[in-house]
């Protein structure tokens, strides 16, 4: 049985029935057809719901359904012309019919068109360039003539003095922890609402984190809160460790306030800017104000080396150390000599060779990004319920992924229910980052909040981001703004029927 039998219906169903269709199906519409079989009308679950808000039981059949037009296509239609139907109407189902208006397929958006992502790599010809001379030299191994000139000229473009390629951001904010001692029973102060690889190598050092809010201004780590917990820990005689700052979505924290905390307290800062390459901080870059600075090229980042990341310093010294830790701690010796822990952390030669390639576009993937963000909110300023990411004035945000806040005092619908209707209309958003003291990695870890109220946990809440890639068309962006738009008017005016509630009753 094809998918177009399995969600037909004619007028004996019964509403309840539909329903049922409707939950087990993978579509979002059923075809009612007539006693010949041809299409009357499409039926959605709000069809149904207005019908028993208009007094309708759920026994009762679809023959009570008024009749409507329909978004059909005709058959030998080709696919583009079905998805400018689609992007016409703002659906993502469209049934086909024949010349006798018989029901004989159903052109779904997600096997037309390509999946609109979070966030891709965008490769130019730069990175081919030094990725066949290292080809061509057989400098395929970790180390070589791409890895010595990706730090420099990493290091020149940030400011920073010293540099050092790494296999992950990870592993550069581990490397980075060991550099500073830390260690069983040492306190390191991070911030919560971030990614978990943020946190995770606290733990491998066997220290404990405390976790640290943020703040409206700049969503990032609250000095108000992280005042508090240096205030807390340093009385003691348990002085922090070190003060893991991070600079979400490509979005500086407030580093003059938090410098000064770390200078006033004496707790070195490690800023994990691994979404904030290109990002400024009042004319500086991120990841150049504290002691060491990370850097991620993963995947999805700004620029990428597939997988890759940079730990920085003004320090030589710390750097030339993470070195030797990253290459297994090598002892200078004739022979493999080992004297202590090591790792295996340094970027190969051919990764750092897709790395220089990217780094010569960076600026123009910050543009890129940037103009995509501002689209959004240009587009969808007429929404009261946005709140988007802030810029302080002064900073410069790379806007690695446009995130924004729905105010949950101005519409009803939540962050999982607006990713859950995007993803039917094959385009990808996710939820902003769970902060980290609600991980079940790290209950019962101590919390100091901004506030009375945790402001990051709102965040979480009532947060999403949305497509960013900086190869992103203008089409693309325009569906995703579509959608966002049909699926806030959709909500504005319907009245909420949760259907389950109305199956069982």
């Amino acid at each position: 049985m094809n998918r177009v039998e399995l969600i037909k219906v004619t007028r004996k169903h019964t509403l309840k029935q539909a329903l049922e269709l409707l939950d087990q199906s993978s579509m979002s519409i059923l075809l009612y057809v007539d006693e010949n079989g041809a299409l009357q009308r499409t039926i959605t679950d709000g069809d149904i719901r207005r019908l028993l808000l208009s007094g309708r039981e759920l026994d009762e059949t679809l023959e009570h359904l008024k009749a409507s037009d329909s978004v059909v296509g005709r058959q030998g239609a080709s696919d583009e012309e079905i998805l400018a139907l689609m992007d016409r109407h703002t659906v993502n189902q469209v049934p086909v019919v024949d010349n006798n208006n018989k029901p004989v397929d159903i052109y779904l958006r997600h096997e037309l068109a390509p999946r609109i992502q979070l966030s891709i790599p965008h490769m130019g010809d730069h990175e081919r360039q030094y990725v066949e001379e290292a080809f061509q030299t057989n400098w395929i191994a970790p180390l070589g003539p791409n890895v010595d000139a990706f730090e420099k000229e990493l290091a020149a473009y940030v400011g920073a003095r010293h540099a050092a390629a790494l296999n992950s951001g990870t592993a550069a904010i581990h490397l980075a922890l060991k550099l500073l001692d830390t260690g069983p029973g040492d306190i390191v102060l991070c911030s919560s609402f971030t990614f978990v690889a943020s946190a995770n190598p606290i733990l491998y050092q066997g220290a404990t984190p405390v976790f640290i809010d943020s703040e409206p201004n700049t969503w990032n780590m609250s000095p108000d809160a992280l005042e508090k917990a240096l205030q807390e820990y340093c009385k003691g005689s348990r002085k922090p460790k070190a003060i893991m700052v991070v600079h979400l979505y490509g979005q500086s924290a407030d580093m003059d306030s938090i410098m000064a905390l770390s200078e006033a307290y004496g707790v070195p800062v490690i800023e994990d800017a691994a979404e904030s390459m290109g990002a400024m901080y009042k004319g500086r870059h991120t990841g150049t104000f504290g002691k060491l600075g990370v850097f991620s090229f993963n995947g999805n980042k700004i620029i990428t080396t597939s997988g890759g990341g940079m730990l920085i310093s003004e320090d030589g010294e710390l750097i030339e150390r993470a070195r030797f830790l990253s290459t297994q701690a090598r002892d200078p010796s004739p022979h493999y000599e080992h004297s202590e822990i090591g790792y295996n952390y340094r970027m190969s030669n051919v990764l750092a060779g897709i790395g220089r390639g990217q780094l010569k576009v960076l600026d123009d993937r910050v543009e890129s990004r940037r103009a995509i963000f501002d689209r959004y909110c240009q587009q969808l300023s007429g929404y009261d319920c946005i709140d988007w990411m802030p810029q302080p004035e002064g900073d410069y945000s790379n806007r690695w992924l446009t995130a924004l806040s729905l105010n949950p005092a101005k519409t009803k619908i939540t962050p999982t229910q607006m990713i859950k209707a995007l993803a039917e209309a094959n385009i990808e958003a996710r939820h902003l980052w769970k902060p980290m003291h609600r991980q079940p990695l790290f209950k019962g870890s101590e919390y100091f909040s901004h506030g009375q109220k945790s402001y990051c946990d709102y965040l979480f809440d009532t947060g999403l981001c949305l497509p960013s890639a900086s190869n992103m068309t203008i089409d693309q962006q325009r569906s995703v703004i579509d959608n966002i738009r049909h699926i806030l008017n959709k909500k504005r005016n319907k009245p909420e029927i949760n259907r389950q509630t109305l199956i069982d009753v």
